[in-house]
């Protein structure tokens, strides 16, 4: 470890005026922190990792130093939360909205067909989800050149990282309290994450709703899960099922089929889901329900084609996917525009092209398997927020912690997981 961050020190020398053995001394004690307080995932360089506990871990990657934002906006994203919650809940009621704003995606998307069809069937049956759970996060980035705070998605599955955001957050604190005054910093300004402690409460509250103490608890995750240690359980908490990868047979489709017909409290439910989707966004920006969403339907905007294909850096193409590394930029967005509008193409339905946002540039430190990097990074934050309705009666609909998420400013993708991004906390200014 220190041969690792003693080859780093010459990047260091001039750091915005901090000392590189400072930034050494900070690394090395956030380091050991990391391991004494589990802030770690799996090891993927390990294969027993996942399998053997207490076996192949690593720190989680994070940014040195928590990410200056602005009280107001923070305060502006905390806010929108339960309103978000309760747009999803009932955009999920309406099974006809959903069905008719996807029907264009189903016929090029396997993926959302396969969802769609399991909808269907919740819809012929008339299933009813009685009590119904919702952990969500709405995640932003702040607009350089306006100051304004955008929202990228809203998402209504597996909404990664409450168990670790918090730790980040705790990590930043210690680091202030005994560096803070060498770096101009107050850990008072470093509000409190309690997402992990909120949404346990929340799933416990919907155990409890359920009234069954025989009920079993279960979670869905994925094979080779590395983020073992940040999960959380629930009736049926749905870690996993957001991606075609979790379903590699008729096995898994199935199972997700029998989830949905049972009367256990699924979080998300299918309908959930799909609102979730980001088709479904797409709908409700063009019924300027969300009118900070920048979102065009190819079918009924070619005029935007024609300018994304202009000017290609200036929008974002895309799909019905989740976790990171499936957008498409730049000149790729372009070749790929041109050939579907030469085609005529239907695949277009499956996508979304959305106005890219600009967030500021500024300088981070950010350390992956104990190797540090410092460069201009771009930030974007995460408001969790959970929702528990039970018939008529609104139990719970409150925003409950977040995740910051920084990444070096020429990255065009954001996940943690993925590699491409550091967890982080909020800097209160």
């Amino acid at each position: 470890m220190d041969d690792q961050i003693n080859n780093s020190e010459t990047s260091y020398s001039s750091w915005d005026g901090i000392l590189h053995k400072l930034v050494q001394k900070i690394v090395y004690e956030a380091l050991v922190w990391s391991s004494l307080h589990g802030l770690v995932v799996g090891d993927k360089a390990d294969q027993r990792s996942g399998e053997v506990p207490g076996v192949g871990l690593v720190h989680a990657p994070f940014a040195l130093l928590p990410k200056s934002f602005p009280r107001t906006h923070w305060q502006q994203a905390c806010e929108l939360a339960p309103i978000f919650n309760e747009l999803v809940d009932r955009v999920s009621l309406d099974g006809k909205f959903l069905q008719e704003s996807l029907s264009r995606t189903k016929k090029v998307d396997t993926f959302t067909s396969r969802l769609l069809d399991i909808h269907s069937k919740m819809l012929e049956i008339n299933k009813k989800e009685e009590i119904r759970l919702g952990l969500h996060r709405s995640d932003y980035m702040l607009d350089a050149q306006t100051k304004d705070l955008l929202q990228i998605e809203l998402n209504t599955i597996s909404s990664s990282f409450p168990g670790l955001s918090c730790l980040v957050g705790k990590l930043h604190k210690y680091l202030l309290d005994h560096y803070g005054n060498r770096l101009g910093l107050d850990s008072a300004q470093v509000p409190e994450n309690t997402a992990v402690i909120q949404y346990a409460e929340a799933l416990a509250s919907a155990w409890k709703e359920f009234n069954d103490s025989r009920a079993v608890i279960m979670i869905v995750v994925q094979k080779d899960e590395r983020n073992i240690c940040d999960q959380v359980v629930a009736v049926v908490y749905f870690r996993a099922g957001y991606t075609p990868n979790d379903y590699p047979s008729e096995s898994e489709w199935h199972a997700r089929l029998l989830v949905e017909q049972s009367s256990a409290i699924k979080c998300p439910s299918i309908s959930y889901h799909l609102a979730g989707t980001k088709k479904i966004q797409q709908e409700l920006a063009r019924a300027n329900v969300l009118e900070r969403q920048e979102l065009y339907d190819f079918l009924d905007n070619s005029n935007v084609i024609d300018n994304a294909i202009e000017r290609p850096d200036s929008y974002v193409l895309k799909p019905q996917r989740e976790g990171g590394g499936n957008n498409i930029y730049g000149d790729d967005m372009k070749e790929v525009l041109l050939k579907w509008k030469r085609k005529g193409s239907d695949e277009l339905s499956a996508y979304i092209l959305m106005q890219r946002i600009f967030p500021a540039v500024s300088r981070s430190i950010m350390v992956r398997n104990g190797v540090v990097h410092q460069d201009n990074a771009i930030s974007e934050l995460g408001i969790y927020g959970a929702y528990l309705r039970n018939k008529e009666k609104v139990i719970l609909n409150d925003h409950c912690g977040y995740l910051m998420r920084t990444k070096v400013s020429s990255s065009n993708e954001g996940g943690v997981a993925a590699g491409f991004a550091v967890l982080d906390s909020v800097y209160l200014t």
